[in-house]
C-alpha cells in the first residue's frame, strides 16, 4: 500500500502559526519512512492526522489513491498505530489484552485466536502470555504495544517513538521486527529522535521543522546532496581560532576540538596549505560526507526546543 500525503495544512484554534504548512510525503509498500524533527516540528500533528485523531483541514491523505477517510469507513483496521505511550490495560494479562483488542477490531473468534498466537510469537511474548501487563519490563511493554498493533494485520503501521525507555536488547529486537514487517509488505512510518535508528531501518527519510518538509528522499541521496566535508583537529591553535581561519575558505562548523569545513568551492589541499602557512600541525583529519545527525542539525539550526 502506498501512503500519499499531499499539501497537508493544520492550524490549532488560537495558534498564530500552522502546525503543518503544506506537508507532502510518500511512504511505499514494503518500505520504512523515517520521520525526523525537533520538538514542535509538527510530527505529532502529522501522526494524529494519519491516525484519524484529528480531522484533515486542508490537503489530502491517500492510500493507494483512495482517500484515507473512505478507506477507514470501509476497512477501519487497515491502518494501525503503535504509540509512544503504553496503549493497553495494565491490570489485564498479555493474552487478555490481545483478546480485548481483537474484540475491539471485531475479529471473528477463530481468526482472533489465530492472530493472538501469531502476534505473541512475533513479539516473542509467549512466555509472558499470563503475566499482568503492569508487571512487565519496559521492553516487554513496548513489545506488547507492537503485538496489539499487529492484531488486525494492517497494511500501514505508524510507529511513534517505539523504543523510548527500553534496554538495548529490546531496542534491537523492536527495530529488527519493524524491518521484518516492511519485508513482509507493510508500509511503515517511523518517528524517532534517535538518528541511528532511522539510519538503521529507514528506506526513505523526511526531516520536518516548523510544519514544513525541509528535506525528503532516500537516505543515501539526502546525504549525497551535501558537499564533501573535511574535519580537522590541530596542534598549535585553539579551536576558536582555527574556526575563524578556515571560515575564510568556506562554511565551517565546530564540535568541541573538531572543526568541519564544507569543500564546496575549496579543495582539501587548499585547506591543508592554509593551515601549514599558519604554522598549524594537523592532529586529526577526516574526509567524507556528513551523517544524518549532522544533516539534521544543519537543517534545524541546532536550536533547543522545549515545545511539542
Amino acid at each position: 500500500m502506498t501512503l500519499s500525503i499531499n499539501r497537508l495544512r493544520h492550524r490549532y484554534a488560537g495558534s498564530p502559526r500552522s502546525a503543518l504548512d503544506g506537508v507532502s510525503l510518500q511512504a511505499e509498500r514494503g518500505a520504512v519512512l523515517g520521520l525526523l524533527g525537533p520538538n514542535g516540528a509538527g510530527k505529532t500533528t502529522l501522526i494524529s492526522l494519519l491516525a484519524g485523531v484529528l480531522p484533515v483541514q486542508e490537503g489530502e491523505i491517500l492510500v493507494d489513491g483512495e482517500p484515507l477517510q473512505a478507506l477507514r469507513a470501509r476497512k477501519p483496521t487497515h491502518m494501525a498505530v503503535a504509540p509512544q505511550e503504553y496503549a493497553f490495560y495494565a491490570t489485564l494479562s498479555v493474552r487478555e489484552n490481545l483478546a480485548t483488542f481483537a474484540a475491539a477490531c471485531r475479529l471473528p473468534a477463530a481468526r482472533a485466536r489465530t492472530r493472538i498466537e501469531a502476534c505473541l510469537a512475533f513479539a516473542q511474548l509467549e512466555r509472558f502470555a499470563s503475566a499482568r501487563a503492569e508487571r512487565l519490563s519496559g521492553g516487554l511493554k513496548r513489545r506488547l504495544n507492537l503485538a496489539i498493533a499487529l492484531l488486525a494485520e494492517p497494511g500501514v503501521i505508524l510507529f511513534d517513538e517505539p523504543t523510548v525507555g527500553v534496554d538495548p536488547q529490546s531496542r534491537a529486537f523492536i527495530l529488527d521486527a519493524i524491518r521484518d514487517l516492511a519485508r513482509q509488505g507493510v508500509t511503515v512510518v517511523y518517528t524517532s529522535h534517535y538518528m541511528d535508528e532511522i539510519e538503521a531501518i529507514a528506506d526513505r527519510v523526511a526531516i520536518i521543522d516548523h510544519g514544513q518538509v525541509l528535506r525528503a528522499g532516500p537516505l543515501a541521496d539526502l546525504l549525497a546532496q551535501d558537499a564533501t566535508r573535511l574535519t580537522v583537529a590541530a596542534e598549535g591553535m585553539a579551536p576558536e581560532a582555527l574556526t575563524a581561519l578556515l571560515a575564510r575558505l568556506g562554511p565551517v562548523e565546530r564540535r568541541g576540538e573538531l572543526v568541519s569545513i564544507e569543500l564546496t568551492h575549496t579543495p582539501a589541499s587548499a585547506v591543508f596549505a592554509t593551515m601549514e602557512a599558519a604554522g598549524i600541525q594537523v592532529r586529526h583529519a577526516e574526509l567524507g560526507r556528513q551523517n544524518l545527525e549532522e544533516l539534521f542539525m544543519a537543517l534545524t539550526h541546532r536550536s533547543l526546543r522545549d515545545d511539542e
